[in-house]
């Protein structure tokens, strides 16, 4: 009879302080019906001075690892393609998860030296994707051959040397393809999805070509945005927006 009465107390006493399971179970259910998912798209130069492009991997790597124990119910996924003279990023997560990748990458480009990327742009940010694309994060450095999509010269040239719009389209075409193919999600992404279907990959002149565009926002721009009183709720640098986001 003690025992049950005591049993009674400590569930009173759980009940009280929110410390049960059942509290706690409710406690992280609220927590995951607030996060609300967004996709952001960022492109960047690499430094010449960059001895080992798998820096900028490992680098994200320990910033993946960060964020996800400081964000614990909003995992990062998405996929960063490592070329020989650029990057591009792809990260799906929670605007919080997002807004601090923008910050560190910021914090990077104020180093006077060392720095892994440079000039990056907002190609991207969809605030209201309608699933991930990605089932985890991952990265790979591609090879020379694999930056050239074989996509026939003529749809190549024009895609090249197209608008910005055009460019743009071609980018989100290759990352809606390159994610429906990507099947087994890894740590780095399976190398054969790259070798046997090497149209999957963004042309690598193409993402030079859109880091040239005064329509693409800097990342500067587009956080100098953010922070303005006005608050523009920004898609794609300031490039209308298209049919190829519905489309692709």
């Amino acid at each position: 009879m003690e025992e049950l009465d005591r049993l009674e107390t400590d569930e009173k006493k759980e009940d009280k302080s929110g410390s049960s399971l059942f509290h706690h179970l409710m406690a992280q259910r609220k927590d995951e019906e607030k996060i609300v998912l967004q996709r952001l798209i960022v492109i960047a130069r690499l430094p010449r001075h960059l001895a080992d492009r798998k820096e900028v991997g490992a680098y994200y790597e320990r910033l993946n690892s960060q964020l996800t124990k400081q964000y614990r119910m909003d995992p990062m996924t998405g996929l960063l393609l490592i070329y020989s003279s650029c990057v591009l990023h792809i990260i799906e997560s929670s605007w919080d998860v997002l807004l601090a990748v923008l910050k560190d990458l910021k914090e990077m480009q104020q180093q006077q030296e060392d720095t892994l990327l440079e000039d990056p742009k907002v190609l991207f940010m969809d605030h209201h994707p309608e699933s991930r694309l990605f089932q985890q994060w991952s990265h790979k450095v591609l090879s020379a051959e694999q930056t050239v999509r074989d996509t026939g010269p003529k749809r190549l040239e024009e895609e090249e040397e197209g608008d910005t719009e055009t460019l743009f389209c071609s980018v989100m075409s290759a990352l809606q393809k390159l994610s429906e193919n990507v099947d087994i999600p890894k740590k780095i992404i399976p190398g054969s999805v790259h070798d046997e279907t090497p149209e999957l990959i963004v042309s690598q002149k193409v993402l030079e070509k859109l880091l040239d565009r005064d329509e693409v926002l800097t990342l500067k721009q587009y956080l100098e945005l953010y922070d303005s009183p006005l608050h523009i709720d920004m898609d794609f640098g300031q490039i209308v927006r298209s049919s190829c986001l519905t489309t692709v």
